[in-house]
């Protein structure tokens, strides 16, 4: 498939997962200002990279291991259970040529989820994803968080054959009507 249809498939199923996605049943942190992503030198992306095996951010104290989920029957992305996190199996493996995305739960039943801390990365911080080939070490260019209905597409999902990674999860403050989360709190990084 080419890179163009497997990147709107994808932004697709993004789109359905942000909008209508369960990120949690507790109230949320505040998130932190918008900070547009800011691109810098990038490395090199892995000739076919292997299945991602676990994500390290030390800065937010997350060291978890990753599955990879694809789409419901109703073309919604399938979420991570609570407690885990998941890379997009349809789209590019971090490391490769690409932007590749690793989604996890903000809050759960049982109280702050592997992303509770996602909003407080800043530029600098470091993502690491290894691989069954390797690790690849990426450098946060900055965060956003936005309402669901205006979920940045174009920069998620952006053409580029350098190696990105977009982190994502709920974000802005529980909503108990609606049962769930009005914004989402969406990191950038680069390969480094």
């Amino acid at each position: 498939m080419n890179r163009t249809l497997r990147t709107a498939g994808a932004a697709t199923a993004l789109t359905i997962l942000i909008w209508l996605g369960g990120c949690a049943t507790e109230p949320a942190v505040d998130s932190a200002p918008t900070v547009a992503p800011a691109q810098v030198d990038v490395a090199t992306p892995v000739a076919n990279a292997g299945k991602p095996t676990r994500v390290e951010i030390p800065e937010i104290e997350v060291d978890e291991k990753l599955y990879g989920v694809g789409l419901n029957d109703d073309e919604s992305m399938e979420m991570p259970d609570f407690g885990d996190a998941a890379w997009y199996k349809p789209g590019p493996r971090p490391g490769a040529s690409g932007p590749a995305v690793i989604v996890a739960h903000v809050h759960s039943p049982a109280g702050d989820d592997v992303f509770a801390r996602l909003h407080e990365l800043e530029p600098g911080d470091r993502v690491t994803v290894s691989r069954t080939d390797g690790t690849s070490t990426f450098v946060v260019d900055g965060s956003e968080q936005v309402p669901k209905e205006d979920l940045p597409v174009d920069r998620i999902w952006e053409e580029t054959d350098d190696s990105v990674l977009r982190l994502i999860t709920c974000g802005g403050t529980f909503d108990p009507a609606t049962g769930g989360y009005p914004d989402n709190t969406i990191v950038y990084a680069h390969l480094i």
